[in-house]
């Protein structure tokens, strides 16, 4: 018998791993939707769905392993982290989903949430409030016009697969939609800004690296507090409150 093993489990959603199968439970069928729709259309290599019975979504595990891991350092090649670059061109350069994902959010939504965040990150004494202040000011640079691209939304290392120095899988498909590409970007190497040429190599085309620092003190400055709510830990050498710190 193949023992159960819990990949990540919240009050939003779980995942389990039985042998070669992941079953993700998840209330919200819409997220759901997104995904199977969005593996279905990217063109890159995704999980197969096996059968969907809601709220549960099994899936097939990808061959190979995750590029790194937030706060770990990653053993995995240049070669590799440019191969990740261009699969996310690719996905870039895809035909438009037919709506809009986490990266292509309102931006005067987006700006709310982020006024709400650091409001709340200061008056409870989780950051400081020099530290909360200066990545708001970075973070908000983010804010500008961008073409729409085919993105993954939530495109974190882990959710990466390779083989040697091949992507064999890119998993998590829920928040993919419309969105700002350089978004995925960093979201990629969020806590891993010595891989950043490598992936940019890999992507072939310029890219704003100061843009791709705006979303990372963004995201991470959204983050803390979902992390810290849902027993993760923000403050875990490397994680979000480290690429903070590197802000100042």
């Amino acid at each position: 018998m193949d023992e159960v093993k819990v990949i990540v489990a919240h009050s939003e959603r779980a995942t389990l791993r039985v042998g070669d199968v992941f079953l993700k439970v998840d209330a919200d069928q819409a997220r759901i939707d997104v995904e199977v729709e969005a593996m279905a259309l990217a063109p890159v290599p995704t999980p197969k769905v096996l059968w969907r019975k809601p709220p549960v979504l099994a899936i097939a595990a990808v061959p190979g392993t995750a590029l790194a891991r937030l706060g770990e350092p990653s053993t995995a090649s240049p070669a590799a982290w440019a191969a990740a670059g261009a699969a996310i061109r690719k996905l870039h350069d895809a035909p438009l989903p037919p709506r809009p994902g986490r990266a292509g959010r309102n931006l005067d939504e987006l700006a709310a949430e982020l006024d709400g965040e650091c409001e709340w990150l200061v008056t409870n004494d989780v950051l400081p409030a020099a530290l909360v202040n200066r990545n708001h000011q970075v973070a908000e640079a983010a804010f500008r016009p961008w073409t729409p691209a085919f993105t993954h939304g939530d495109l974190q290392v882990a959710h990466v697969f390779v083989e040697g120095d091949e992507v064999t899988g890119i998993i998590d498909w829920s928040e993919a939609g419309q969105g700002d590409a350089l978004y995925d970007l960093a979201t990629l190497t969020l806590g891993h800004e010595e891989r950043i040429g490598d992936v940019v190599a890999g992507y072939g085309t310029d890219v704003d690296l100061d843009v791709i620092r705006e979303w990372w003190s963004l995201r991470s400055l959204l983050g803390v507090r979902w992390l810290v709510e849902h027993d993760f830990d923000p403050f875990a050498p490397g994680c979000e409150v480290d690429v903070l710190r590197s802000r100042m």
